[in-house]
């Protein structure tokens, strides 16, 4: 039996991915009967007995076939990355979003949860201690967060009696089986040197895998019983700002690689990331991870944020400190058995 409090049957879009499977496996584990979208099928959501359905988000079949029966949808799904053309990013993030929505309204699903990011209101000169109410950026240097912010717009607009919505914005999500940030850095390592632009001395807010699940958990459930937090995004981080170069030592040491920062001057990675931007375009290249000037900004730039209005309206907290998140990578532990237990996500 699925919790009385939250809706009995959820779609997860993404829910092969990082945080789609730890979300699928939350919701296995309370009793909630769980569908995952995905473009491909996963063996690990198979072994967790999450009904899969396979296929593209711009195709409104797939999606409806998928919808069809559910109560609530999180939707995880999204095309990530630094560089690359536009036109991917505009087709998953805003046209695949935009046909969620759509198949929610002619399934009368009740509930969908957005995860978005807090790059939507990426500023060059940085973010400290932000919150909900600094508006969107007027000007983006990558597609990923111009198109996120437009799908989170889709989404908060979208939110009626008939179909509550919310966004939540993770930053930096991370954690056991993280096929992004720490790969990332251990392409950059070389010898026992990690190279990296300026200084690392920034200051930087990150999102731990299960404090990420945790908090679409409770923003579901709120949703579902129509508590007044829809039509409006929550930051979510683990509320625990540190210089982005203890942050990367941390995460690489906790996977056997110790290194030290070597500081690439940062005009210099600015100068090589606007070429590498240039010869992409001129060569058509669909590379969504090379280096970018969005990329370098992220990487030099203060991102840290309040997270009140996700304690205030959501009832909120990281179930999980930095520290024992550093401990559980240390394990290779995706589920957290060999760390502190966490909270209900009650």
């Amino acid at each position: 039996m699925s919790d009385a409090a939250g809706p009995a049957r959820v779609l997860v879009t993404g829910g092969s991915g990082f945080l789609g499977t730890e979300i699928c496996r939350r919701l296995i584990a309370r009793g909630t009967q769980t569908h995952s979208f995905s473009r491909r099928p996963s063996t690990a959501l198979a072994r967790l007995g999450v009904h899969q359905h396979v296929g593209d988000l711009v195709d409104p079949a797939a999606v409806s076939r998928a919808v069809a029966g559910c109560d609530a949808v999180i939707h995880t799904a999204a095309l990530a990355g630094v560089s690359g053309p536009a036109r991917p990013y505009w087709m998953t993030n805003v046209y695949g979003t935009r046909n969620v929505l759509r198949q929610c309204r002619s399934h009368a699903v009740r509930t969908l949860v957005y995860t978005s990011t807090a790059s939507v209101i990426f500023h060059r000169g940085g973010l400290r201690y932000t919150d909900e109410s600094v508006p969107y950026s007027e000007r983006y240097l990558a597609a990923y967060p111009r198109t996120k912010a437009r799908a989170e717009q889709l989404v908060l607009a979208a939110n009626r009696p008939a179909l509550a919505t919310c966004a939540l914005r993770p930053h930096l999500l991370w954690g056991p089986g993280d096929p992004h940030f720490l790969p990332a850095l251990r392409r950059a390592v070389r010898g026992r040197h990690l190279f990296m632009p300026g200084d690392g001395t920034n200051l930087v807010d990150t999102t731990h895998l299960r404090t990420a699940a945790h908090a679409h958990l409770l923003a579901l459930d709120l949703l579902h019983q129509r508590q007044p937090i829809g039509g409006r995004p929550y930051f979510i981080t683990q509320d625990d700002l540190r210089p982005l170069r203890v942050i990367t030592t941390l995460f690489l040491a906790a996977v056997g690689i110790p290194t030290e920062w070597c500081a690439v001057p940062v005009r210099l990675a600015h100068a090589a990331a606007a070429a590498r931007e240039t010869a992409g375009h001129l060569a058509s290249s669909t590379n969504r991870h090379a280096l970018s000037r969005f990329l370098v900004a992220e990487l030099t730039q203060h991102r840290w944020f309040d997270i009140s209005a996700a304690r205030r309206s959501l009832g909120f907290t990281p179930p999980i400190s930095f520290s024992e998140g550093i401990a559980e990578l240390a394990t290779g532990d995706p589920t957290g058995r060999n760390s502190p237990p966490a909270p209900s996500s009650r």
